[in-house]
């Protein structure tokens, strides 16, 4: 079974090492960051830090000529990836026989909500997630499917994945988080995602939801919630949260939106792209998730993109859905952690990875690369040599 691994620039860029390291595990691709999100991230290996702090999203390479005169545009790395750290990483990378494809985070960026608030997801009690660009917002579509184009055909890059290509909601990976206090379950963490900008309240209208009272029945159905009770699991217990009909419309709605959106992208990508070039997906088959991989339909995504990259760390059973609608040449990439100190196992990735297939896996993403401490790395190269 293919393996890749995914990377960051930093890993790579003053570290000789590194590409030819990547390519002894067994790998035979690296899923390289192109566009990324603010991260704090080890570098157990490199001669010359240990720590990389990435202060805000940007692009890892020169942002080009199509954002001359357009706000907002894409932000530049700072000392983290100076010039085209990507560009030279993938050259590197390239030369020790890896195939190198794009990573690309689109609906994912906290700068561009704190200076342009306007962007953000605004929630049922009018607060706004900086971090979450709404994806049904006209502008936001502009700059997030320009962005997709631009950062995931790269030179040399014989392929994308594009991470937040959909819905991004409340719940967010940060340092300092203080949201943990109120079990919000999967029904609450929907309710606490809904979007409530101009253009939502004006989506919802269309599916017969008045804005102001669909928001009063969210913050209403919360109530019980604040207090501690538990609104029940899956979509079952956001229709107890919200009554049924309205759950309904806003599922509707933002279905809808991620769906449209996700053409877009992909659409983009392929504009620009050569002949060949792969365009996947992070994928969740649970349409109303967000996040990083953003709820997708099967069916429509795998008739949009090459294939999906599924989170399977936690058990493979999210690619059934995928693999029920694959094609000859979908490809269903399962993402391994193998970072031992992030959850994952990396002693048992062999048989993870049997399991994996047996759910329709035609490949695999390893979690990560530049993260994992030596003795990870080496589970890794024992395994991906008995899955040769």
């Amino acid at each position: 079974m293919r393996a890749g691994a995914f990377l960051y620039p930093w890993d790579v860029v003053g570290d000789p090492a590194a590409a030819e390291r990547v390519a002894a595990l067994g790998v035979r691709q690296v899923t390289l960051a192109a566009a990324y999100h603010s991260t704090r991230a080890l570098t157990p290996r490199h001669p010359h830090h240990r720590v990389v702090t990435a202060g805000h999203a940007a692009v890892l390479y020169p942002p080009g000529g199509r954002w001359r005169g357009r706000e907002p545009r894409p932000y530049p790395a700072g000392d983290w990836a100076p010039g085209d750290a990507y560009g030279a990483a993938a050259e590197a990378l390239a030369a020790a026989g890896l195939d190198v494809h794009a990573w690309v985070v689109l609906a994912h960026n906290s700068r561009l909500g704190a200076e342009h608030p306007d962007t953000g997801v605004v929630n049922a009690y009018g607060d706004r997630y900086p971090w979450a660009p709404c994806i049904a917002r006209p502008a936001n579509r502009a700059y997030l499917v320009d962005l997709a184009a631009e950062a995931a055909v790269r030179p040399g890059a014989a392929g994308a994945e594009l991470e937040s290509c959909g819905w991004y909601g409340f719940a967010h990976l940060h340092a300092h988080d203080k949201v943990a206090g109120v079990r919000l379950g999967e029904a609450g963490e929907y309710a606490m995602s809904l979007c409530f900008c101009a253009t939502c309240r004006a989506g919802y209208g269309e599916h017969g939801q008045d804005a102001d009272r669909l928001a009063a029945a969210v913050r209403r159905g919360l109530e019980p919630v604040w207090r501690g009770a538990a609104p029940g699991p899956g979509w079952a217990g956001v229709e107890r949260l919200l009554g049924a009909e309205a759950a309904a419309a806003t599922r509707a709605w933002r279905e809808h939106s991620a769906r449209t959106f996700q053409e877009a992208a992909v659409g983009a990508v392929r504009a620009e792209a050569p002949d060949g070039f792969s365009v996947l997906l992070h994928a969740d088959p649970v349409t109303y998730r967000c996040g990083a991989n953003a709820g997708a339909d099967p069916e429509h995504v795998l008739s949009v993109a090459d294939g999906v990259v599924v989170p399977c760390t936690g058990g493979p059973e999210a690619l059934a859905p995928f693999a029920a609608r694959a094609r000859g040449h979908t490809v269903l990439a399962a993402n391994l952690t193998v970072v031992a100190g992030l959850g994952g196992s990396p002693a048992t990735l062999a048989a993870d990875a049997r399991r994996a297939a047996a759910h329709g896996a035609t490949e695999l993403r390893l979690y990560h690369a530049g993260l994992a401490s030596d003795e990870d790395l080496a589970h890794v190269e024992k395994a991906l040599s008995r899955l040769a």
